[in-house]
């Protein structure tokens, strides 16, 4: 162990051979790189997820506000790779595109496995990952499991804040939907911040989550257009239409409504 070198701690014999650009084009090694390392930070993202969800079922809060805080960091470094790789031209694109396939950012499991742990499940986007067992059979698992905001609805009620049997033992394999009720609940600790501010720090730590991702959409819709504009993206989807399509979705939605009514 003491000969062990920071090469052979990090492995970086494996990361650094891992690129291998196909078309010659000079931009080429941006790109691969830009996505490698947001799928590294997404690796991150995931265990710190995992990890609040866990805590949050034990009660067990400030572990969970340190590793929410954490993801909202981490989604910051992704938000700023989208600045990095726009200074791809849609030249520099077009030299690389060909050697890309049906491949897409698209068919990211883990991108998929941080939108299930939100909430937001669609057994559509599990089935692009059939063919690939590893991948499909953790987004299969991931569709049952309650969601960061499930857990957090049954702190809520565990504390003695009441909310409906629909949205504590529901199907999970179901996008979560918005509900009056649980609007009044939240509202019941913003009204009274003081008294509750574990709970208040709670729901400005799952807004701060929505924040950066929403954000972290909307940067990646800005560079599909200013690299590649409104043409079909490599995985089939309509490209910028479809991203414009998920921009304003949310994960946590009494979040944001109960805003308009303070």
């Amino acid at each position: 162990m003491s000969d062990m070198t920071y090469g052979d701690y990090l492995r970086l014999d494996r990361i650094l051979d891992a690129q291998e650009p196909r078309s010659g084009a000079h931009d080429e090694l941006l790109f691969i790189v830009i996505h490698q390392a947001s799928e590294l930070w997404m690796k991150l993202c995931l265990h710190e997820l995992e990890g609040a969800r866990e805590a949050l079922k034990a009660d067990d809060l400030d572990p969970a506000f340190k590793m929410m805080s954490r993801v909202s960091r981490v989604q910051a470094q992704l938000i700023q790779s989208w600045e990095v790789l726009s200074t791809m031209t849609p030249a520099d694109y077009s030299a690389v595109r060909p050697h890309l396939g049906t491949s897409s950012g698209f068919q990211s499991a883990q991108y998929r496995l941080i939108e299930y742990i939100l909430g937001n499940k669609n057994p559509k986007m599990t089935a692009v990952h059939e063919g690939r067992d590893t991948d499909y059979a953790r987004l299969r698992e991931a569709e049952k499991l309650p969601s960061l905001y499930d857990e957090a609805l049954r702190v809520l009620d565990r504390r003695g804040i009441s909310i409906p049997d629909s949205h504590l033992e529901r199907d999970f394999t179901k996008p979560y939907e918005a509900s009056d009720a649980v609007e009044a609940a939240w509202m019941e600790v913003y009204r009274n911040p003081k008294d509750r501010w574990d709970l208040y720090e709670l729901a400005e730590k799952l807004v701060d989550l929505q924040y950066h991702f929403q954000l972290w959409r909307f940067g990646h819709l800005k560079t599909v257009e200013r690299v590649i504009g409104y043409k079909t993206g490599t995985g089939g989807t309509p490209g910028v239409p479809y991203l414009e399509s998920v921009v304003a979705k949310t994960f946590f939605p009494e979040l944001l409504t109960l805003r308009t009514k303070l």
